[in-house]
């Protein structure tokens, strides 16, 4: 009863402060003058990546044995899978069903999403190129080179971060709901907005703790095992606020902050977090999450492809994530 608990009480949670998080990092970027990129693809990328973030510090820095350095591991690869695949697979499908058209049959009646090319397409290039550094890091023997692998995936990080800040178009002029701890404010001041962020990443913390720990229990429970633990079952509950972050944007017909939100937290969870990963555990992967890694990179590629070849992004794309997220599963029955 207390598993079960933990686990309908966290989804609220999360639920919940995701609405509220949206909402004021969209009076944030607003108030600031910031672009749609680093609206989406920055702040609330980094912000909603806390959860996953915190996983595999906990197990690397703070657990005991060769287990927790493999639940650190597995976090830190499931993380940009289940981005590349299944919230890829869940925001496809958050615009099927907010704008499907009935009569013109389940797919067909889906328009395009409304995306900055450029944003998604940058985001994701820099994606394959980071995440294949690191994962190429494991081949790796010598303790410094890995050492410059990670110094080199923190720089090209911040360089990021300084060009996505740069470019777009700034968010001050779009019309916004009021926010929610300032209803009757049209200009609510920057501290309360800041504070309503604060309060909001607090709750998404807060959820992702209690739903992760409802997990583990369960998996405890049922006998499954660390790394398989800590590649699907943990990243799963840790990815719900960017999933539900994305719902969210796509269904207020804000497609470019629905993408950026993965998009840019793939960014992240390919640089900054395998860095620490790098320097502070053997760093060698076996061939599960080895395939994981290539499945997100696969189906990554399979989006800046089309993206770049149209100009366009349709969700029968996204849906694709999720065949990707079916073979790996394949992969663990197999095993």
């Amino acid at each position: 009863m207390m598993t079960v608990f933990e686990l309908i009480a966290g989804l609220v949670i999360i639920l919940a402060a995701a609405e509220f998080f949206t909402n004021g990092i969209e009076w944030t970027g607003k108030r600031c003058g910031l672009s749609e990129g680093a609206v989406g693809s920055v702040l609330a990328a980094i912000g909603t990546a806390l959860p996953e973030t915190i996983v595999p510090v906990l197990a690397i820095f703070f657990g005991n044995g060769e287990a927790s350095a493999h639940v650190g591991i597995g976090a830190i690869l499931g993380a940009p899978f289940m981005l590349g695949t299944l919230a890829f697979f869940v925001t496809g499908a958050a615009v099927v069903w907010f704008r499907r058209n009935p009569a013109q049959g389940f797919l067909k009646g889906v328009p395009e999403m409304k995306i900055n090319r450029q944003i998604v397409l940058r985001d994701l290039s820099v994606f394959l190129a980071l995440y294949s550094l690191a994962v190429g890091a494991s081949l790796v023997d010598v303790f410094m080179v890995k050492v410059l692998i990670a110094v080199a995936l923190v720089g090209a990080y911040i360089f990021y971060v300084a060009q996505t800040c740069k470019s777009g178009e700034c968010l001050g002029e779009e019309e916004l709901p009021c926010l929610y701890l300032a209803k009757g404010a049209k200009e609510p001041q920057l501290g309360i907005i800041i504070f309503q962020v604060i309060l909001a990443l607090a709750g998404i913390v807060l959820g992702a703790k209690l739903f992760v720990a409802g997990v583990e229990e369960a998996a405890e429970f049922l006998g499954i095992a660390p790394l398989l633990l800590s590649l699907i079952i943990v990243p799963i509950a840790t990815e719900l606020p960017e999933k539900f972050n994305s719902i969210i944007w796509v269904r207020q017909g804000k497609d470019t902050l629905a993408m950026g939100n993965i998009t840019g937290a793939m960014v992240f969870q390919s640089s900054i977090i395998p860095a620490i990963g790098i320097v502070s555990t053997p760093w060698k992967l076996s061939w599960l999450p080895t395939a994981s890694a290539i499945l997100a990179l696969v189906s990554a590629a399979l989006v800046v492809l089309t993206v770049y070849r149209t100009g366009k992004l349709k969700p029968q794309v996204l849906l694709t994530g999720g065949l990707f997220y079916l073979v790996f599963i394949g992969l663990i029955f197999v095993n």
